[in-house]
C-alpha cells in the first residue's frame, strides 16, 4: 500500500519578509538611539625652535592692559582705545617681523571687553598667532 501520492520532495525555502522587517526595525532603532556629537576643535599653530639658530630681534610683540582699561602696545600707551588704532599700533609694531606673536599681559582686574578687542585687533591686522602672558601665584 502506497499512502502517499505525489512523491515529490520540495526544497526548503526561506521567506525574505519577515527578515526584512526586522532589519528594518534594527535600523530604525539605531537610528535613534545614537547620539550625533558634533567635536569643536581649536587649530593651534606651534612655533618650532632650534637652539642653534638665534634671531637677530624677538618676533613678540608685547601688549599690555592695565586695570583702568589703557593700552600699551610694545610699552607705547595708545591715546584711542578703538580696534582700528590698535591694529595699526600692532602693526607699526610688527614691521619687518614675518610671523609675529601678539603677547597679551592683561592685569587680573581689566575688563575682558579690552581683552577681546585687542584680539579682534591683532585678528584684523593679520596676525593670528596670540598669546597670554601670565605669572605663577608663587
Amino acid at each position: 500500500m502506497r499512502f502517499q501520492r505525489n512523491n515529490r520532495w520540495e526544497e526548503p525555502e526561506i521567506n525574505l519578509i519577515p527578515m526584512i522587517d526586522v532589519l528594518l526595525v534594527i535600523i530604525i532603532f539605531l537610528m535613534l538611539t545614537t547620539t550625533y556629537s558634533k567635536y569643536a576643535g581649536l587649530e593651534i599653530d606651534l612655533p618650532m625652535a632650534d637652539a642653534t639658530q638665534s634671531t637677530g630681534q624677538p618676533n613678540e610683540i608685547d601688549v599690555a592692559v592695565t586695570a583702568a582699561g589703557q593700552i600699551l602696545v610694545s610699552k607705547v600707551p595708545l591715546a584711542a582705545g578703538d580696534n582700528q588704532a590698535i591694529a595699526v599700533a600692532l602693526q607699526q609694531a610688527a614691521a619687518g617681523r614675518e610671523k609675529p606673536v601678539i603677547v597679551i599681559n592683561a592685569d587680573a582686574k581689566a575688563t575682558h571687553q579690552r581683552v577681546v578687542d585687542v584680539m579682534q585687533a591683532a585678528q584684523s591686522a593679520g596676525y593670528p598667532h596670540i598669546s597670554f602672558a601670565t605669572q605663577s601665584a608663587d
